[in-house]
């Protein structure tokens, strides 16, 4: 529990640093970056988390949270209701990519995600009700819940940005694992 304390604290000073960066009543201030869920402080912040992730690598091998993850990539590539051939592949390609997520056997991995991404397209409102509930498995140890919201996040933010439609399927995943939004600055 000592290394989870150890990195939320670095998660928090990063999140102040966001902050810092807008003036009163949260205004960019001019030559700051982006906005509150974009800009350098959250590349930072993203960095982090797939830093903390990897120390984790060890704990994380359970179908809990394999099948969390992908059901959480899942909903993050469809976050604005869509998912085109191209996104899908590079979401695809960033799992495969991640080191805790090698873990896993890649076939699994593809499965699940695109079984979730097709539930998404064909329904969305059904998809990610279904991916929720998945999600919420997750719930019983709170390191892979963690887990799989940072998972969700260094996903989202790949790109640089994270799209607000992003940053809510990220904060509904949190309420669905019990885990503190704030703790991601969402």
């Amino acid at each position: 529990m000592a290394m989870w304390d150890r990195l939320k604290d670095q998660a928090k000073g990063l999140q102040q640093q966001a902050q810092g960066a807008r003036g009163p009543a949260g205004q960019r201030q001019p030559g700051t970056g982006g906005s509150g869920a974009s800009g350098g402080s959250k590349e930072k912040l993203v960095g982090l988390l797939m830093s903390q992730l990897g120390s984790l690598k060890t704990e994380l091998k359970s179908g809990a949270y394999r099948d969390a993850s992908m059901a959480m990539c899942a909903l993050v590539a469809a976050a604005d209701g869509s998912v085109d051939p191209a996104e899908r592949h590079h979401v695809e390609n960033l799992i495969l990519q991640n080191d805790v997520l090698q873990n896993f056997p890649p076939e699994q991995l593809r499965q699940r995600f695109n079984k979730h991404v097709d539930q998404l397209t064909f329904n969305f409102q059904q998809g990610k009700a279904d991916a929720m509930q998945e999600i919420a498995k997750a719930a019983k140890k709170p390191v892979e819940a963690k887990a799989v919201v940072q998972t969700g996040f260094v996903i989202a933010g790949a790109d640089g940005y994270i799209a607000p439609a992003e940053a809510q399927v990220l904060r509904e995943a949190c309420m669905a694992l019990g885990v503190s939004p704030q703790e991601f600055g969402l």
